[in-house]
C-alpha cells in the first residue's frame, strides 16, 4: 500500500517545527545555537511551507544572518567570535568535570568545527 498523499511535506512540516522549537529554546539557553537551527527549520519549511520559510528570513533579528548564509554562505565576526569562545568554553567544561581522556572528544570537534567556522566569508 504506498504512502498517503502530502506525507512528505507533513514530515518536512515536522522537521522544521521542531528546529524553529529547538532554536527558540536556544534563545536563552546557550547550549542550542538558535541561528543554525533557524536555517535548518528554514531549509524544511521551503519544502513545505514556502511561506513560512519567507517568514524566517524576514524576521528582523534573525533574518539578516539567515539570508547572509543563503546568499554568501557567510558568517559574521561576531557570531564566529560567540561560537569560537562556546567551543572553547565547552572543551574547559569538560576539561574541569570529566579531564583527561574524555577532554579530547569536544577539543577535536571544537577543532574541526571552529577551523570551518573561521574560514566562512563574513
Amino acid at each position: 500500500m504506498p504512502p498517503p498523499e502530502g506525507w512528505r511535506r507533513r514530515a518536512w512540516l515536522a522537521a522544521g517545527l521542531a528546529a524553529l522549537g529547538l532554536g527558540t529554546i536556544g534563545i536563552a539557553l546557550p547550549l542550542l545555537p538558535t541561528v543554525p537551527l533557524y536555517l535548518l527549520a528554514a531549509f524544511c519549511f521551503a519544502r513545505s511551507r514556502p511561506e513560512w520559510a519567507e517568514r524566517l528570513y524576514g524576521h528582523p533579528r534573525y533574518g539578516p544572518p539567515l539570508q547572509a548564509w543563503r546568499e554568501r554562505r557567510a558568517i559574521g565576526r561576531r557570531a564566529k567570535i560567540s561560537a569560537l569562545i562556546a567551543l572553547a568554553a565547552s572543551v574547559a567544561i569538560v576539561e574541569l568535570t570529566l579531564g583527561w581522556p574524555w577532554v579530547l572528544i569536544p577539543a577535536s570537534i571544537a577543532l574541526v568545527s571552529g577551523g570551518w567556522i573561521w574560514t566562512r566569508a563574513e
